[in-house]
């Protein structure tokens, strides 16, 4: 199967500091919320940036970039008309069913280091209990399949759904890529998607 695609993760090759750590935690935290979300029909982008900022907000930091846009199939990988973004042109197109979109928080320390998480997600229709004046509710669905290192992760700053939800995605990952690999890259997969502990 072809298509456009795009992802990012941060690694760190050292030793990572305990500041660059509580500022990927912050970050993958905003990406959790992100992914997470659950909104009526006709919420805009614009609505949504917030979630993935929060965590970034509550130390006094914050990015500069977008933190969602369309992908193209076979053609741009930014391609709107939507996004997710603070800036006024998010505000313009509502999130739809069968969109995709990326989820895509950073954090840049001008001459020091940066962060970037990213999946592509798809838009898909929620089953919610209740349904609101008949809006309906929409949520969104990750395709993206690519662990987070754990040695950036400060477990003692996720509460315990965020930490379940970095197991289930790295056990998702785990079982939709182990049919692809083996020997030394098998293994590396084992290791990265190895649970969380609190």
């Amino acid at each position: 199967m072809d298509g456009t695609t795009d992802i990012t993760r941060t690694v760190h090759f050292g030793k990572p500091s305990p500041h660059e750590k509580a500022c990927y935690t912050a970050v993958l935290k905003g990406h959790i919320a992100l992914d997470t979300a659950v909104f009526p029909n006709g919420t805009t982008g614009h609505a949504l940036d917030i979630l993935a900022r929060v965590p970034l907000w509550r130390y006094g930091l914050d990015y500069r970039h977008g933190t969602g846009h369309g992908i193209g199939s076979y053609l741009n990988v930014h391609e709107g008309p939507h996004l997710i973004s603070f800036k006024p042109q998010a505000r313009n197109v509502s999130l739809e069913a069968t969109m995709t979109v990326t989820d895509e928080p950073g954090y840049y320390e001008d001459g020091n280091f940066g962060i970037r998480l990213e999946n592509v997600l798809i838009i898909k229709e929620a089953d919610t209990e209740f349904n609101f004046a008949g809006k309906g509710y929409l949520q969104l669905e990750h395709i993206t399949w690519a662990p987070y290192q754990h040695k950036l992760i400060d477990v003692s700053l996720l509460s315990s759904s965020e930490i379940e939800w970095v197991n289930n995605y790295h056990l998702a990952c785990r079982e939709t890529l182990r049919p692809l690999l083996k020997g030394e890259d098998l293994e590396w997969l084992e290791k990265a998607t190895e649970p969380l502990s609190c």
